[in-house]
């Protein structure tokens, strides 16, 4: 019995052993699962921060608690055009200076872009006031603007019209065409409005224009289109909102709509005092008053004009190229083609939605969510395209504009105007032809010499039996291929919601938004880029002055589909 319990002892023993070396592997591999999943953990969180500022200029995404002397500003303006200028005012009227609009050209304008032909300044970008006053309703920003700044202008005569064909000019029947054009253009825009309060969706311009009645038939009709829908938005119906553009011509020019007038002025400004800030290599350009005679400011010179009153030299940095943008929760980094890198706790772009459209010519990282993608990739950038020609002596009609009907083509050189004129510039000898769109893009691959050939193949076609010389000048600018704009405005297609709208104007962290074409009612035009630069002036001063406690949140959102696209006309507000 003695050897039995001491046999069993020890095996009892044994047996809490081999318990004890269990219970301490099972607490081994628990320990070893916990410093792993600790170590995932403190790797995830490690990679969050570093994809919050994803980063080469990766010493500013260190810390969250960035010290202020590490930014330069506190808001860089990327672009100064009508938008970036506005937005640095509304941030001056809500005392707030410490910002630098950065400018890739050598002066302010963005595209208010005019050339030096001979003794003439042309505005190959921006040319009109469109929409002006009515009574005491609200008026147009830009032309508040021209009548506080002096703007040299007239307006346009749109009945001095003389219409031409391959055989030069045309009979009644084109007069007649364009006259049911004008009645179908109409026509197109009432019915958009039947169209909301029916809750029916958008479709094409090219979609209402045919459910209205109007199918152009011939060259007359197709010309008489042109005229009066792709001169004005420059992209064919086909490309375009049929309600957007409604709107948008509502919001401009009907005054019973909320617009301004249908009133259009023309920039012929030739002369007068500009004040410009010269290109300069260092971090602040120095500002200059130029002393007479004056370089001739054409429309630009109302925008530079509004700059001077409040702008300071440190406020300004021209000639100065954005490559990339890096943006986080604490602010933005800006590097230039110098190298040269910028830092701010917020920033503003106003790049065209062409530039936005184009990764190669500013990277922004990180890349933007899909719902800001979409948006900028579901908007259209329109072609504008003015070309300029001078001649020693004027051989054309003493119309002021001319519309040409070509027998193969549509939109082939249509729209001409002769600034020759004793409204604008007697004895200029300078013609221009417009177009637009898909034809501006092709023309743009064309080189000078080649697209002269073209204009004469024209010109002898509207003109036949003179002898028409060669111009002696020819300018346009190149739109389209131009990396600081991709192109002239930008055109809402049908396949383009409110949603992608707002999603367009969204800000991005420290990132913010503003230009025409984040405007709901003026997309193409000087007053959305004026009241869109206001509105996130604004927005940024409160995020300033509340050192982030009250920056809104951004509304940018994937939706879903659904077919109420627009709100009704009374639900829209602006302010004037």
């Amino acid at each position: 019995m003695a050897w039995s319990d001491e046999e069993s002892l020890l095996e009892s023993k044994q047996v809490q052993k081999t318990s004890l070396r269990r219970s301490f592997s099972r607490h081994k591999r628990t320990i070893c699962l916990v410093a792993i999943g600790y170590g995932i953990l403190l790797f995830l969180i490690f990679m969050w921060r570093l994809a919050s500022f994803d980063s080469p200029f990766s010493t500013f995404a260190a810390t969250q608690e960035a010290s202020e002397a590490y930014y330069d500003v506190d808001v860089l303006i990327l672009g100064g055009g009508v938008a970036g200028v506005m937005a640095a005012e509304q941030l001056h009227k809500e005392g707030i200076d410490n910002f630098l609009i950065v400018e890739a050209r050598d002066e302010l304008g963005g595209r208010m872009h005019d050339y030096k032909l001979a003794n003439y300044t042309v505005e190959v970008g921006c040319n009109w006031v469109q929409g002006t006053q009515t009574g005491a309703g609200p008026i147009n920003p830009i032309y508040s603007l021209a009548l506080k700044h002096g703007l040299a202008n007239t307006t346009s005569n749109w009945e001095d019209l003389q219409f031409y064909d391959e055989k030069g000019h045309a009979g009644p029947d084109f007069k007649d065409a364009f006259d049911r054009a004008e009645e179908a253009y109409k026509t197109l825009i009432t019915r958009a409005g039947e169209r909301i309060d029916n809750h029916k969706v958008d479709l094409s311009a090219r979609s209402g224009f045919s459910l209205t009645g109007w199918r152009p038939k011939d060259k007359y009709e197709e010309a008489s289109e042109y005229y009066h829908f792709d001169w004005e938005w420059a992209q064919a119906p086909e490309q375009s909102s049929w309600i957007a553009t409604s709107f948008n011509n509502n919001f401009t020019f009907e005054a019973s709509r909320g617009g301004f007038s249908d009133k259009n002025v023309l920039s012929v400004d030739q002369k007068g005092w500009s004040t410009r800030f010269p290109p300069h290599q260092s971090f602040r350009p120095v500002l200059t008053y130029p002393t007479p005679p004056p370089h001739p400011p054409g429309f630009k010179h109302i925008l530079q004009d509004e700059a001077a009153t409040f702008l300071q030299p440190s406020n300004v940095l021209l000639s100065s190229t954005v490559t990339d943008v890096t943006y986080s929760n604490w602010g933005v980094a800006v590097k230039l083609a110098s190298g040269v890198v910028l830092k701010a706790k917020y920033a503003l772009v106003t790049f065209s939605v062409g530039v936005l459209q184009h990764p190669e010519d500013v990277k922004f990282v990180p890349a933007w969510p899909e719902w800001k993608q979409e948006a900028i990739d579901s908007m259209k950038m329109g072609t504008y395209t003015k070309i300029f020609l001078q001649w020693d002596e004027k051989f054309w009609d003493d119309n002021e504009m001319g519309l040409y009907a070509d027998p193969y083509r549509r939109g082939y050189y249509p729209v001409w105007q002769s600034l020759d004129h004793p409204r604008f510039f007697p004895g200029s000898g300078i013609y221009f032809v417009t177009i637009t769109g898909d034809e501006s893009e092709r023309v743009e691959k064309l080189s000078d010499e080649q697209v002269i050939d073209e204009v004469m193949g024209v010109l002898k076609h509207m003109y036949p039996g003179k002898t028409i010389p060669r111009p002696k000048h020819m300018h346009f600018h190149r739109w389209y291929n131009d990396k600081l704009t991709r192109g002239a405005f930008s055109n809402w297609p049908a396949s383009f919601y409110v949603e992608h709208q707002d999603n367009l104007r969204a800000p991005i962290k420290t990132l913010y938004f503003a230009g025409e074409h984040t405007s709901f009612e003026f997309y193409g035009y000087l007053q959305g880029a004026y009241l869109e630069g206001q509105k996130a002036g604004k927005a940024i001063a409160e995020c300033v002055k509340k050192d982030g406690r009250r920056c809104p949140a951004s509304r940018g959102k994937d939706f879903q589909n659904k077919n109420d696209y627009f709100p009704q006309w009374y639900k829209v507000q602006e302010v004037h």
